[in-house]
C-alpha cells in the first residue's frame, strides 16, 4: 500500500472519475447504502486519516453511469494532484476509475461552478439482446424512425419549463432549464442521444429519451413535444427510459477552470 506523504497542504482538489453505476444506489451518500459519494469519502478519509467531504457536480440516480463525474474536496495534506490518480487507482474499487486530478482555487465548486453538462443515452437496436451492450444500453429491437425523433428533439432545444419531463418528486421548485443540444447519432446497431444543458432535473434525460423513443416507434408525433412542454404535467410525457443506458458524459466549467473536463473524443 502506498505511503501517503504530506507533500501537498491545504489544497482544493478537483477529481474526475468514471464509474459503472450498476453497483451503486446513485451518487449521493445514503445511510447504509453503497453510493459513489460514500465510497469516495470513505476511501479518501481512510487514506488521509481525517474526515473528507466530497462535493459532486451533480447527482446520478441508481444504476446510471458516469464517464466524467467531477468532484472536489479539500485535503489538509496528502499526495500532490499528479500522484493522486495513481494512489486512488490502487485503493478504489474496480467500478470507480479516477481519470485526472488537479489543484483548483477555493472559488471553485464542482457543482456551482458548472456551465454545462452533457449526458449520453445509449440505445441498442439489435434484434436479439447483446450480452456486452446489455449493462450500458436500453435494448429497443423495433425499428425507430430517427428522422421523426430528431424533429421531436428540436422542440426541446432552448429554455423551457421541463415540469412534464421530470419526476413528480423532483426537489427543485424552479423547473426551467436550458438545453443547448439534443442530438441523435446513429452508429451501426447503436443510437446515441446526446443532451447538453445548463442543468437537469430528476429523471429528466430518461423521460426525454423515453418520449423520443415513443416518437420513433410511431406512438407519438414529433410536434407532440411542444404540447407536452406547455402542459407542465408529467402524465403527458412518455415512459422513463431505464437507467443503465444513461451516462454523465462530460462537464464544462468556465475557461478559467479549463472548460470541458474531458476531450469529447476521449475514451477510457
Amino acid at each position: 500500500m502506498e505511503r501517503v506523504t504530506q507533500e501537498s497542504r491545504g489544497s482544493r482538489i478537483r477529481l474526475v472519475v468514471a464509474y459503472d453505476g450498476a453497483g451503486f444506489h446513485g451518487f449521493a451518500r445514503q445511510r447504509d447504502l453503497r453510493t459513489v459519494q460514500g465510497v469516495l469519502e470513505g476511501t479518501l478519509s481512510t487514506m488521509l486519516a481525517t474526515s473528507i467531504e466530497v462535493h459532486g457536480s451533480g447527482r446520478t440516480d441508481k444504476g446510471v453511469h458516469a464517464r466524467a463525474q467531477v468532484v472536489h474536496f479539500d485535503q489538509p495534506y496528502g499526495p500532490p494532484p499528479e500522484k493522486l490518480v495513481h494512489v486512488l487507482n490502487r485503493r478504489l474499487p474496480d467500478d470507480i476509475i479516477p481519470i485526472r486530478a488537479d489543484a483548483v482555487d477555493l472559488g471553485f465548486h464542482a457543482r456551482f461552478s458548472v456551465v454545462r453538462k452533457t449526458y449520453r443515452y445509449a440505445l441498442y437496436r439489435g434484434r436479439i439482446r447483446d450480452l456486452f451492450h446489455r449493462p450500458f444500453s436500453w435494448h429497443v429491437p423495433t425499428p425507430l424512425d430517427l428522422d421523426a425523433m430528431r424533429r421531436g428533439a428540436a422542440h426541446l432545444v432552448g429554455t423551457h419549463d421541463f415540469t412534464s419531463f421530470c419526476s413528480g418528486q423532483a426537489p427543485q421548485e424552479d423547473k426551467v432549464r436550458t438545453l443547448y443540444r439534443v442530438e441523435i447519432v446513429e452508429a451501426e446497431r447503436m443510437v446515441y442521444v446526446y443532451v447538453e444543458g445548463n442543468g437537469f432535473l430528476q429523471y429528466m434525460v430518461r423521460i426525454l429519451v423515453g418520449t423520443l423513443v415513443e416518437i420513433g416507434l410511431g406512438r407519438r408525433a414529433p410536434d407532440d413535444i411542444r404540447e407536452i412542454l406547455l402542459a407542465k404535467d408529467r402524465a403527458r410525457a412518455g415512459s422513463t427510459a431505464p437507467p443503465q443506458g444513461l451516462c454523465l458524459w462530460n462537464v464544462e466549467y468556465p475557461t478559467v477552470y479549463g472548460g470541458k473536463v474531458l476531450d469529447p473524443e476521449w475514451h477510457l
